[in-house]
């Protein structure tokens, strides 16, 4: 499709490009999810439309547009959708942009079994067949790809709270970073795409009190318990300090997106807690101010998620163990029953319950 029938862009196109996401990547490694959360965010979402139509779409389409296109997509030639993403990324008014979706081995075969489909590229032999064949048909878009998203480590609250930082909010920031600060347990594994990793398991650990053992880092009475260990408040200055230190390196050299991982022993307490101070701490930008709120017992549960005082960040809050025990409800201290009780103690969760891993370990006591 020429690009004369795009005509000139109008001034709104001129100061907000009307957003072309394509979404590719390995079959269950997440894409129809990402479709759907672009969808919410107001994209109209077309999956596999037969790729000579592909430009054509885009030319027709009024608003924000996400297309999923990978191997099962009628005509589906990688030479072929490189050159047209190359051809709709010099259109005027237009930012395209291409996002893989990749898991681990391991991890996909464990989705196809829970789900019992077939792999589109299987043709009658093993799912592990299938896999090894698509990552050698779709591996020249992983080389071009804009945005790369491992979903191996991401339960689906995650991933949708990872796509909205990256995508929501009508345009993205062309300078900004989105910083997502991720507690998790070390047993279970370190995150895959941390640019950081703090350890919290020299903290005293809320998991040896019976009375806190349920609960999470997001009640008061565990965060306070973790917050009276003599070294916590230096070890939260120093890293809070660290990273007002990188942060703005990484906007300077034109990072996009940072993960910055705190882990302890189960993922449940000690890292949540620390995490929910850092991104008080990074969103404020008031160290005292945010940990006296905190201390009061305020509730800071919409303030987790936002942008850093002077606009250079971005901060989504991610709580990966909690999330696959299904105790995190939203973003940040969301999940947090404002009564006392935690959503493990109230459903009955017992203490040093075992997480349910997407991409293989266990979760352990905090």
């Amino acid at each position: 499709m020429s690009d004369d029938r795009q005509g000139q862009p109008t001034l709104e196109q001129v100061i907000r490009p009307r957003r072309v996401i394509l979404v590719t990547g390995l079959s269950g490694a997440g894409k129809s999810t990402i479709l759907r959360v672009l969808e919410d965010l107001g994209f109209a979402a077309i999956d596999n439309p037969p790729l000579s139509t592909l430009e054509e779409i885009v030319t027709l389409s009024g608003g924000d547009l996400a297309i999923g296109v990978d191997a099962r997509t009628t005509g589906f030639d990688p030479a072929a959708l490189v050159a047209a993403l190359s051809r709709l990324r010099t259109r005027p008014g237009l930012a395209a942009r291409l996002v893989y979706a990749t898991a681990d081995e391991g991890v996909l075969l464990r989705r196809y079994t829970a789900t019992r489909r077939r792999h589109p590229m299987a043709l009658g032999g093993t799912v592990s067949e299938g896999i090894a064949a698509e990552q050698t048909v779709i591996a020249p878009l992983r080389e071009v790809a804009d945005e790369l998203i491992d979903t191996s480590d991401l339960p689906p609250p995650d991933l949708r709270r990872l796509v909205e930082a990256r995508f929501g909010g009508g345009h993205e920031n062309p300078q900004g970073l989105t910083v997502a600060l991720q507690s998790f347990a070390f047993p279970a594994g370190l995150p895959r795409d941390a640019d950081m990793v703090f350890d919290a398991r020299f903290l005293r650990n809320p998991f040896y009190d019976p009375t806190l053992s349920p609960g999470t880092g997001l009640d008061a009475a565990v965060a306070a318990y973790v917050r009276a260990d003599p070294d916590y408040q230096p070890f939260l200055d120093r890293t809070s300090a660290l990273l007002r230190l990188v942060l703005p390196r990484f906007v300077a050299e034109g990072k996009k997106y940072a993960t910055i991982a705190v882990g302890c022993s189960g993922g449940r307490h000690r890292s949540v807690t620390l995490v929910e101070a850092l991104a008080r701490r990074l969103r404020r930008g008031d160290d005292e101010a945010g940990e006296a709120a905190a201390a009061s017992g305020a509730d800071l549960s919409e303030q987790q998620d936002g942008a850093s005082p002077n606009g250079d960040w971005s901060i989504i809050v991610i709580h990966r163990e909690l999330d696959r025990l299904g105790i995190s409800m939203g973003s940040g201290s969301a999940g947090q029953d404002r009564s006392g009780t935690s959503p493990a103690a109230s459903s009955g969760i017992a203490a040093g319950a075992t997480a349910r891993p997407v991409a293989g370990g266990q979760g352990a006591s905090s």
